[in-house]
Order: C-alpha cells, then structure tokens, then sequence
C-alpha cells in the first residue's frame, strides 16, 4: 500500500467551516477547484504548486484573491496547516508530503474535503481501463433520464469547484487509485470497479496487490443501502475480494455466465437484472459502444442506471446513441478507404489490448512513447492475428522492437505524429485500419495524450 495510507482515520480532522489553514498542494484543476471551495466555507487558504502553474488556473486564484506559490513549496507556509488537500499526481513520497505525515497534518484528496460539502448520490467509478468512457455513459444515461446530475473526478470540471457553484442531486465521479490512497470517510453510495490490471506500478512499490488494495478502498466506508458493481470475470478484482467482504449490496456483470442480479451476455443479448419482474435485454449490435470491453462497460453503466430506478426504454436509447469521448478509439476520418483511429488515451498495454480486441480489420498500429516499464506479452496473439506492420512514436522504441520483430514483418521508428501518419498510411492499403494506441505515456515527444492526439489527428486530415 503506499506510504500516506498510514493516515487512519483518526488523523482525519472532523468536518470543520469556517476555521483553519487549508493548505493545497498543486494548482490544476481539482487544487484551484477545492481552493474555491475552501475558501467559500471559509478557511484561510494557501495554494503551492512545485511546478508551473498554467495562466488560466493562476488568473483564477487571482480573481479570488486566493495566496499561491509556483515552482516552490515554502515549509514555513505549509507546516501550519491545519489540513492539506493535495493533488493525486503528486506521490506520498514526496518531500513535502513526508514531513506533513511526520507532522501529524491530515493530507486528503479533493473528493474527500468537497464530499463533506454535499449531499449528493455518489456514483463513482473506477478501474484500470474503461473508466473515463464508462463515467461519460453513466452521465449520459442519468442525464437523458432528466436527473439533476454532475460529471467530476478524474474527468471533466474539478468536484469541490462544481459543489460550491451547483446544486446537483448525482454526481458521477470517475476515481483514479491516485484519488483513492487519500480518500478516508468519503462514501460511495453506488461504487463500480471495472477491472484491475498492472498499471501505476512504480507509485505501488511495483505490487500488483498494493495497487489492487488502493482500487478496492472504493468500497470502504459502505453500509448495506449502498451498492457495489463489479466485474465477475476480472481475475484481480475477483482475487481481491477475496480479502474483502462488501457490505453493500452486490451487482456483478459477466459476459462468460449467467449472472442471477447484475448484468450477463447470452448470444447476443445484454440481460441486467436489479429486482424480479423488472428486466432490461438490449442487442449488443444496438449499443452504440463496440468491442468486447464495451459491452462491460456498458453493462456496468446499465446496472448503474437499473439500481436507480430509470426506465427500460431510457437506458437503451442512450446505450445506443451514445458518443465516446475524444482520444478513445475516435475515428478520424476514412483516407482512400484506410480507417485512421484516435486511441491516444490508451497509455498502457492493456488499453491497447482492448483497441486491438476491438479491430475487425488489418491494423497498421502506431505505437510507443514513455514506457511505464510495459509487459508487451499480453499483445503478441493480437499483433500476431491482427497487425500487418508497427509504426513506432517515440524516443525509444527497442523495447517495442524487442517484443514484436518475431510478429510483423515491419516495424518503423518515427519522430513525429506527421511522420507516423504518412508512414503508417503508405504501409496500408484499402480496408486495413490505421490505429493510434501507444500502449505508452506521451511526454517525450507530446504535453500530453491530448496533444498526442490532436496532433495525430492534423497529420491524418493532410494526408
């Protein structure tokens, strides 16, 4: 487990407003947000960010007339705090975090502190792959439906920024392990764990358990009105629960057997069940989701929608009108009848397995970036079966080439995504797929997986 989940819940202070120093430590969204929120309850309120903080969050803390640092953290002007919220990129072993520890001062996430503030349903969703998508369906399906609803967490706009500003009944927070090693009393009413596979490591000791552990803290602190969606065929998720007896009630989903309350596929029919006499069935050629690892995360978004009562007929045409989100499997556009597809978000193998699993066609894959120590062995039947030629993005790429040169007959280095696009387009012909996945974080050649992605996709419409 990592090193500030030595917090207990008795170093958590009670919910206070209006007294203490709340100290927060990084000035993106969630920190600007729950320095809004803070300062609203009315705390004295400091903001330090170790690295530089963008003009559009520094002109925020402004107009609010809200004390910041950047590129610093002042000891003398964050030890006095009486509580710190603190950024999820930020580990627990850093310096600054270390000596707050070693003082006693409670360190939280922003949903711990902006879950006091609201009365709200919790629907928070979390998992190695499939959370952003499944967090955007379940905000669609609850929207469509009429429900007074907000979207926050690990996605969209800061959650203490929107409970000071709103007056939402729902919320549906996607949750990262990052949020969850500092999360205490805040509650899931309805929790959703999608799956779990090696990713983060280097921030778990490398411990597949220890990052496991900080996935299953979704369901701490549920009592037995409150609800737990999980996947049955995830072999970690279900290892993990086997340390773990949920109070809450239980809705599995499984698409290799029948499930008797939760979601299961047979053929080609969805089946969500959440009370006798009251059963959804939905074709899986009518979601507008595809691939296998769709058709979980759209049971896990259905089960959500049944739990909270919504009508048959609402869940199904929002299942199948819904629109992905941008950076995941996005198609970009069909050059001399070759698919280009934007699956930049997809940092790790396992979401690259998933792309893969999903492509009816011959891919060329475009590949690589910074390697977050990466087993490519999941990929190789996929390579095998699927992929003509691999075009790398990235520094270095030996890893990729280690891996793979016994599975395709091509494997190319590129520099640049204008480079990767014209490559990976002379190397396919009509029907083939040219598929963006980087099984790899983007930050030597790109800001982001975002600008990974746009850039991608400017590349793509010169061609």
């Amino acid at each position: 487990m990592s090193t500030n989940q030595n917090n207990t819940l008795s170093n958590i202070q009670p919910e206070m407003e209006g007294q203490g120093r709340v100290v927060i430590l990084g000035a993106g969204e969630s920190g600007v947000g729950a320095a809004k929120l803070a300062q609203l309850k009315g705390f004295e309120v400091f903001v330090s960010d170790f690295g530089i903080i963008a003009d559009k969050y520094k002109s925020a803390l402004e107009a609010l007339n809200i004390s910041f640092e950047s590129q610093q953290h002042t000891e003398d002007l964050i030890l006095n705090a009486t509580e710190v919220i603190k950024s999820p990129g930020i580990p627990a072993t850093a310096p600054i975090v270390q000596k707050l520890v070693d003082k006693g001062i409670p360190v939280v996430s922003e949903i711990e502190f902006a879950g006091r503030y609201t009365n709200a349903r919790m629907i928070c969703i979390t998992g190695s792959n499939g959370k952003s998508t499944t967090s955007l369906l379940t905000y669609h399906i609850l929207k469509n439906a009429g429900l007074n609803v907000g979207l926050a967490g690990n996605i969209g706009h800061s959650f203490a920024a929107q409970v000071a500003t709103e007056n939402f009944d729902y919320y549906v927070l996607e949750i990262s392990s990052f949020m969850l090693d500092d999360v205490f009393r805040f509650k899931a009413d309805i929790a959703v764990l999608l799956n779990i596979t090696p990713d983060h490591l280097d921030r778990y000791d490398y411990k597949l358990e220890n990052y496991a552990a900080s996935k299953m803290r979704i369901i701490q602190n549920q009592k037995a009105n409150d609800v737990f969606i999980y996947c049955a065929d995830d072999e970690e998720s279900i290892k993990a629960l086997k340390n773990i007896q949920p109070l809450a009630k239980t809705y599995p989903f499984s698409i290799v057997e029948t499930v008797e309350n939760g979601a299961y596929l047979n053929e080609q029919t969805i089946h969500i069940l959440t009370e006798p006499n009251n059963e959804l069935t939905m074709s899986i050629s009518d979601l507008a989701l595809q691939g296998k690892h769709n058709i979980y995360n759209s049971m896990a978004s259905g089960i959500v929608a049944k739990v909270l009562e919504l009508r048959n007929d609402t869940i199904r045409e929002s299942m199948g009108n819904f629109k992905n989100i941008e950076h995941r499997l996005e198609h970009v556009a069909k050059i001399s009848g070759i698919d280009f597809i934007n699956d930049s978000k997809a940092t790790n193998v396992n979401s690259t397995w998933y792309a893969l699993e999903s492509m009816t066609t011959d891919v060329v894959l475009i590949m690589g970036g910074v390697d977050k120590g990466n087993d490519y062995g999941m990929l190789k039947d996929l390579v095998q079966s699927k992929v003509k030629a691999i075009v790398c993005l990235g520094k270095d790429n030996k890893r990729i080439h280690d891996a793979f040169e016994d599975d395709v007959e091509v494997i190319v280095n590129t520099f640049s995504a204008d480079e990767a696009a014209q490559i990976a387009f002379h190397l396919a012909k009509r029907g083939d797929t040219v598929l963006l996945s980087p099984a790899c974080a983007s930050f030597d050649l790109f800001k982001n997986y975002e600008d990974r992605g746009n850039q991608f996709k400017a590349a793509v419409r010169e061609l």
